[in-house]
């Protein structure tokens, strides 16, 4: 497996121009005549969560809202409803999946909509329990795909909702036990190989329910803190090219089971510093290569896990930080009294004291 070098200095943390790659990428998001208008018009929603939770970390609400212009992004929320199914779409006359009913929840959460009368929220609670399956694990849509990736989704749409009493908990659980795997990962399935996407998706999913009890921390921890390379960053399974994606996926997971320190810190946001345009802003998802919404957005967030940045004179401290389990900014998880769980292993950072905490016994 060939790993990225990275022979010089990690760069300064280019904040503002990150604001302002963002900014001027959601302009273009909008235009379907633009070439990346329409790489991305089936997934919109998710992008503009993407755009939005990082802008959020990045500059001051009040900025958020001017930039974006919230009102007109809720407005648009609006219309991806699809009436037939009950779920939210990636765009406009799509069809309803749980991935975009999730990055809506997320869009209405971030700007303070949760409670909009324009929305029928009793459709989108049918939605999502009517994905559930007798086995417990849940499905995306009508077509019958079966992902780690949806159970977490439909619980914290659900939290976000406070519905989680219209769903099965107990299935859920049992069936994500069971795609936990030899070494301590797990797969998008029963049998599937460990993955870090899906590793998160299950820890996350099991802190929402307070089940973080059926997990084996330290043999997931080492499968965790082995995904990181020479070059300081992560990679999704063995043998691969470490991704910033990986830097929230793998850091999420790591924080909520009280094991961050068992990976390097400083070398992983070095790695994430590497990924930067220094010119045009951005990050993409290894050095030198093209920036997008996605990497931005994780690379960010990745490093507001990490804490304050310090390179040097440059000191960025993130206006707002964000929570390992609902990938939102800690203050708004906070204010919503969403539930969660998380272990104490090593000292875990203050921000995570308001959850409800489980002390790991000696194995």
């Amino acid at each position: 497996m060939n790993d990225v070098k990275l022979l010089e200095q990690a760069p300064l943390f280019f904040a503002d121009k990150h604001v302002s790659y963002i900014v001027r990428l959601t302009q273009q998001l909008s235009s379907p005549e633009s070439f990346e208008g329409a790489l991305t018009e089936h997934l919109k929603m998710s992008g503009v969560y993407w755009a939005l939770t990082a802008l959020s970390l990045l500059t001051a609400k009040e900025t958020v809202d001017e930039l974006m212009n919230t009102t007109e992004v809720v407005d648009w929320v609006i219309t991806c409803w699809d009436e037939t199914s009950g779920g939210f779409a990636g765009n406009t006359g799509q069809d309803g999946h749980i991935l975009y009913t999730l990055s809506t929840l997320q869009i209405l959460a971030l700007t303070e909509n949760l409670n909009d009368p324009r929305i029928p929220f009793d459709r989108v609670v049918q939605f999502i329990a009517s994905l559930q399956q007798t086995d417990g694990s849940f499905v995306g849509d009508a077509f019958g795909e079966i992902d780690t990736r949806f159970t977490y989704c439909a619980f914290q749409s659900l939290a976000l909702l406070q519905a989680l009493h219209e769903i099965d908990i107990h299935a859920a659980v049992h069936y994500l036990q069971r795609t936990l795997n030899f070494d301590g990962g797990c797969g998008a399935n029963i049998g599937g190989e460990s993955h870090a996407g899906q590793v998160f998706c299950g820890v996350a999913a099991l802190s929402i329910a307070g089940r973080l009890d059926v997990i084996d921390g330290d043999q997931l921890g080492w499968w965790l803190s082995e995904r990181q390379v020479d070059s300081g960053g992560l990679n999704g399974r063995p043998e691969k090219q470490a991704d910033v994606c990986y830097s929230w996926w793998i850091l999420s997971a790591l924080s909520i089971l009280g094991r961050v320190s068992w990976i390097s810190g400083d070398r992983l946001a070095s790695y994430i510093l590497k990924c930067q345009d220094g010119d045009d802003g951005g990050i993409a998802d290894r050095p030198d290569d093209m920036p997008d919404v996605f990497h931005t957005f994780f690379g960010v967030a990745g490093l507001s896990l990490l804490g304050t940045l310090h390179r040097g004179e440059n000191i960025h401290r993130f206006s707002r930080t964000i929570d390992p389990v609902y990938a939102l900014p800690s203050d708004i998880v906070r204010n919503l009294k969403l539930p969660g769980q998380v272990l104490i292993h090593d000292e875990l950072d203050s921000r995570l004291s308001f959850y409800d905490t489980l002390v790991e016994k000696t194995r």
